[in-house]
């Protein structure tokens, strides 16, 4: 089973669900936006993958924080905000195979699914 979570208009997405495509690799894609977050997703992710290398900090979001927000930014607030402002998650999080994967690369792709 594989699974990737974003948001439809974003660009790194698009080459995610066309690399999925083309390989022919079937998987199922949740739009934060339309599908919907909660805490116990954020939360499930930050397991697997590091919670600062979930946030975006180059994005729009991330950057109209306060300062105070970003000084005081620990797991717990990280956590909170993204929940609050999914378009500061960094794209794509893809599940395979219960292997959690940050960000689109091809190579890294093509390594994920060599098998």
């Amino acid at each position: 089973m594989t699974t990737l979570y974003g948001i439809s208009n974003c660009d790194t997405i698009k080459k995610a669900k066309k690399y999925l495509t083309d390989n022919n690799i079937d998987f199922n894609f949740h739009d934060y936006r339309k599908d919907g977050i909660s805490l116990d997703m954020i939360t499930e992710f930050a397991m697997h993958i590091d919670w600062q290398d979930l946030v975006n900090k180059r994005g729009t979001t991330y950057r109209q924080l306060s300062d105070e927000q970003k000084q005081n930014l620990d797991k717990d607030s990280a956590l909170a905000i993204l929940v609050a402002q999914p378009a500061m998650i960094k794209r794509p999080v893809l599940i395979h195979n219960n292997s959690y994967h940050l960000g689109f690369k091809s190579a890294q792709y093509d390594e994920i699914f060599a098998s």
